[in-house]
C-alpha cells in the first residue's frame, strides 16, 4: 500500500519482497522479517553486541536545505524501545547530523508509531532513513515496516501550519496557559497502518499542582467572520474520570477574545479520542487559536495531544442550514430543547457509545409511554430560500422500548411571524440499527428562518431513542451534467452519496457502451471511496458532439451495490472541423485545441519472418499480430502562447488523447508521441506560426493513471504552510507547479 508523497520506494516502504533497500549501519545485521502489516515482509534487525544498533536506507535521498521533512515508520520490539531518524548528507554523502524522534516510552510487540520531523541543515543535499535501538546484549531483535520519507502529511484544509497541527518537531507552536509544562513524549501508540496524519510524539501537558490545567497556541490564525468553523484533536486522559477540553477561541483584530467555544470529552479510556468543537465566527473576528486543558488535574497529572485542526465546518450534508453542532451532537445538545412532555435530553456517553456521524448522538429517554415535543434552535435559510423545496434529514436509533415519531419544519419570516408547520404522519420508528428518514418540505414564499420540530412518543416506560445526522438543506437533482466547449469536457455533479461507500462511474454512449470515468487515483471502477456526500467530476474523455449519460454505482462495504443512477444526455459542441484536441489524460487542464494542417496517412505495422522451404514455390511466413495505428500528425499554432502550451503539453512524454471533430473518420485515440518537428510557418522571423510534425503511435487506455491536481489542497493550505509569498515563489518555478504541489528539486 503506497503511502502518498512517499520519495521511498515500495520495496523500501514496505520491506517486501526483499530487504534490499535497507542495510545495516552499525552493529546490526538485517533480514527479512515476516507478520507485516503493510504487506507481509518487515524489517529485521538484530543486534551484534551489546550497545546501539542502527540501519538505514540503502539510497539517500536529495533534500533541500531549509525545508522540512518528515520521516515516519511503524515498530515492533519485544524488550527495547525504538527511535527514528533523518541523516543529513552532504552532496558526497557525508554524514552532516541526524535529527532523532524521541526514543518511545516503553518496549512492546504490537507495532507502534514512531517519526520525527525537521528541517533540513544548510550543509544538506541527500538524506538516509535511519531507526535506532539500544539493547543490553547480543542477538536482540527490532522490527520495522510501513517507512515513509518525504515532505510532511497535513491535514488538507487545516488553519495550522504542521509545526502546530503534529508534534514531530517539537512543541515551539505551543505554550502553558495555566498550571502546566509542556513537553514531547513517544508513547507506545499503535495507529492504524493507513493513517498517516499522527507520527510518533505527542504534546505532554503535565500538572504543576492541583487545579485546572490549560495550553494553546502561541500564533493565532485568520478567520473570516460569519463562516462556521470546526476545530478537533486527538486527547489523551490521565484517567476516565477526567475532564479533558478543546476550545476554539475568536480574536478581533486588536487581540482582544470575542468568544470562546469548549468541547469536553467523555473518554472511554485512557487511549486517545478525536474531540470535536465548532462554532460561527462572530461579527468582528479575524483570527482564532486552540486550547486544551483539564478540569479539576492533580498534581503530575498528563494530558496528551496529538493531530491539531482547524478548518471551515464540514456540512453533514452538502448545503445545509443546520449547525455541526446542532446536526451532530459532538460537543452536547446545542440549541435542541423540550417543549412538552417528560422526555430528557443528553450527548451519548462515553465517547464512541453512539454515534452516525462523529463518536457522539442525542440520546432522548422518557420515564413514561408518553409523547413529547423535541425543538431544535431557530435557523436561517440562506437569502431567497423562501418558495423553494427543503429536505430534511434526521438519523434514529432505538436503543431501549419502542418508538412513533413524527418529524416537521416550522417556517417563519422576517418578523418572526410563524408561516406554519409541515409536518410527516406519525409512524413506527424502525429497528434495529440506524435509520435515515426524510421530510420534503416547500417553505412559503416569504419564510427566511426554520425550526426542526419533533414528536416522539414512547411507546413503553422506559425507552430510549438516539438521534445523529440531523440536517436540512434544498433539494436539488441527485445528479446533473454540464457540458464546456472551451475545455472539451463535462462536469457531473452527484448528490446526496454515502460517505463511506465505493463509487463506480460510466460514460454511457449513444449505442450504449460503458467506459469507466478517470478520478483522482485512476479510473472510477468500485474502489475509490466517497468520502462526501457532494461531488463534482469533471470528464475530459467524453467525444467531441457525441451525446453521452453517465451511469453511477454506490457500492457498500460488502462489494455489492447499493444505489445506481443514471444522467440525463450531455454533448460537447464542437464547431469547427478543422481543429482537433490534445489531452493529457493525467494533467487534462494541459489539453488544447489545436488546428489540423495534414491528418496521419495511418501504417498498421506487423512482425513478420518469411522463410524459404527447398522444394517449395511460396515462402512459409510466421507473423505476429497486427499492431496498432501509426502515422504522422500535422498542426498549426498560431500564436507564442500556444507554441509555449504545446510544448508544456508534450514536455511530460505522458500518453495524450487525440480527438477530432465528428465525421472526420477518426476515432478518439490515445497515442504515443515521437519526436516532434517544429518548423516555421514562414520566412520572417516575426511570424509567430508554427507548422508541427507529431509522430503518433496508437496506445491503449491508462488505466491506472489519475487526474493530477490539488486533490483538495487550496490557498488555506499554501497559507498555512508558507509565510510569505517569498517563500511560495522559491518552491515553486510556475503556478502550475503550486497547483500541483509539484517543488523544485523534485
Amino acid at each position: 500500500m503506497a503511502i502518498p508523497g512517499n520519495m521511498l520506494s515500495a520495496v523500501t516502504e514496505m520491506v517486501d519482497p526483499n530487504t534490499s533497500g535497507w542495510t545495516g549501519l552499525s552493529n546490526c545485521t538485517i533480514a527479512l522479517g515476516t507478520g507485516g502489516r503493510n504487506g507481509g515482509g518487515c524489517l529485521l534487525i538484530t543486534s551484534i553486541f551489546a550497545g546501539e544498533m542502527r540501519a538505514r536506507t540503502l539510497s539517500s535521498y536529495p533534500v533541500l536545505p531549509g525545508t522540512v521533512y518528515q520521516t515516519f515508520a511503524d515498530a515492533s520490539g519485544a524488550t527495547v524501545p525504538e527511535r527514528i531518524g533523518i541523516r543529513w548528507l552532504t552532496a558526497a554523502n557525508v554524514e552532516v547530523s541526524i535529527s532523532w524522534s524521541p526514543t518511545t516510552a516503553t518496549a512492546s510487540t504490537s507495532w507502534h508509531r514512531i517519526g520525527v520531523a525537521d528541517a533540513a541543515p544548510p550543509e544538506a543535499a541527500r538524506a538516509h532513513v535511519v531507526v535506532s535501538s539500544t539493547p543490553a546484549a547480543p542477538g536482540v531483535i527490532n522490527h520495522f515496516e510501513n517507512f515513509y520519507f518525504g515532505l510532511p502529511i497535513r491535514s488538507l484544509g487545516n488553519l495550522l501550519p504542521f509545526a502546530v497541527e503534529s508534534f514531530e518537531q517539537g512543541v515551539g507552536g505551543w505554550v502553558s496557559e495555566a498550571n502546566a509544562t509542556l513537553s514531547r513524549q513517544a508513547p507506545m501508540i499503535s495507529w492504524s497502518v493507513g493513517w498517516y496524519y499522527s507520527g510518533g510524539s505527542v504534546l505532554a501537558a503535565t500538572a504543576i499542582a492541583s487545579g485546572d490545567m490549560a495550553a494553546r497556541t502561541v500564533d493565532r490564525y485568520p478567520v473570516t467572520a460569519g463562516t462556521e468553523y470546526l476545530a478537533y484533536c486527538y486527547l489523551s486522559p490521565p484517567t476516565t474520570g477526567s475532564t479533558a477540553w478543546i476550545e476554539l477561541r475568536f480574536y478581533d483584530a486588536g487581540g482582544s477574545l470575542l468568544r470562546t467555544t469548549r468541547s469536553t470529552l467523555a473518554p472511554a479510556t485512557t487511549g486517545f479520542h478525536r474531540q470535536k468543537v465548532s462554532d460561527t465566527a462572530p461579527s468582528g473576528a479575524v483570527s482564532c487559536g486552540v486550547g486544551v486543558g483539564l478540569v479539576s488535574a492533580t498534581l503530575g497529572q498528563v494530558l496528551r495531544i496529538d493531530q491539531v485542526v482547524v478548518t471551515t465546518a464540514s456540512a453533514l450534508v452538502a448545503g445545509t442550514a443546520v449547525p455541526y453542532a446542532d446536526g451532530s451532537f459532538e460537543q452536547g445538545i446545542a440549541g435542541w430543547t423540550r417543549t412538552s412532555g417528560v422526555a430528557a435530553l443528553a450527548r451519548s456517553t462515553p465517547w464512541g457509545a453512539s454515534g452516525l456521524e462523529g463518536s457522539y448522538a442525542l440520546v432522548v429517554t422518557s420515564a413514561t409511554a408518553t409523547a413529547s415535543v423535541l425543538k431544535s434552535a431557530k435557523f436561517a435559510l440562506p437569502p431567497g430560500g423562501g418558495g423553494l423545496s427543503w429536505r430534511l434529514l434526521v438519523g434514529e436509533t432505538v436503543t431501549a422500548g419502542g418508538w412513533t415519531l413524527s418529524r416537521g419544519v416550522r417556517w417563519y419570516d422576517a418578523s418572526n411571524v410563524d408561516l406554519g408547520v409541515v409536518n410527516t404522519a406519525t409512524a413506527v420508528a424502525p429497528t434495529p440499527g440506524w435509520w435515515l428518514l426524510y421530510l420534503d418540505a416547500t417553505a412559503p414564499a416569504g419564510a427566511t428562518h426554520f425550526v426542526i420540530e419533533l414528536t416522539l412518543t414512547a411507546t413503553a416506560p422506559n425507552s430510549a431513542i438516539h438521534l445523529d445526522k440531523i440536517a436540512l438543506w434544498q433539494a436539488l437533482p441527485y445528479m446533473e451534467t454540464v457540458a464546456h466547449e472551451d475545455t472539451a469536457s463535462i462536469s457531473v455533479t452527484l448528490r446526496e452519496l454515502t460517505v463511506g461507500g465505493k463509487l463506480r462511474i460510466y460514460r454511457v454512449g449513444p449505442e450504449g457502451t460503458r467506459t469507466l470515468v478517470r478520478g483522482p487515483s485512476g479510473l472510477y471502477d468500485g474502489t475509490y471511496a466517497i468520502t462526501a456526500d457532494l461531488m463534482v467530476i469533471e470528464d475530459y474523455e467524453a467525444p467531441l458532439g457525441v451525446p453521452v449519460k453517465y451511469a453511477v454505482e454506490t457500492l457498500g462495504t460488502s462489494g455489492a451495490v447499493i444505489d445506481t443512477r443514471l444522467s440525463g444526455t450531455a454533448t460537447i459542441p464542437h464547431s469547427d472541423i478543422n481543429t482537433a484536441w490534445l489531452k493529457d489524460p493525467g494533467n487534462p487542464r494541459l489539453g488544447m485545441r489545436v488546428t489540423v494542417e495534414t491528418p496521419p496517412t495511418w501504417q498498421r505495422p506487423i512482425e513478420q519472418a518469411a522463410y524459404v522451404v527447398k522444394g517449395r514455390r511460396n515462402k512459409v511466413t510466421l507473423s505476429g499480430r497486427r499492431q496498432g495505428l501509426e502515422g504522422d500528425l500535422s498542426i498549426f499554432t498560431g500564436s507564442d502562447s500556444e507554441r509555449a502550451a504545446l510544448h508544456w503539453l508534450l514536455d511530460s512524454g505522458n500518453d495524450l488523447l487525440w480527438q477530432a471533430a465528428p465525421g472526420m473518420g477518426i476515432s478518439d485515440m490515445y497515442v504515443s508521441v515521437g519526436q516532434i518537428t517544429e518548423a516555421r510557418g514562414g520566412p520572417p522571423a516575426q511570424d509567430p506560426w508554427r507548422v508541427w510534425t507529431l509522430p503518433l503511435v496508437e496506445a491503449d487506455m491508462p488505466v491506472t493513471t489519475g487526474v493530477n491536481g490539488s486533490a483538495g489542497r487550496t490557498w488555506i493550505d499554501v497559507v498555512a504552510e508558507f509565510a510569505t509569498c517569498d517563500d511560495v515563489l522559491a518552491t515553486y518555478a510556475t503556478s502550475y507547479d503550486l497547483y500541483l504541489d509539484r517543488r523544485i528539486g523534485e
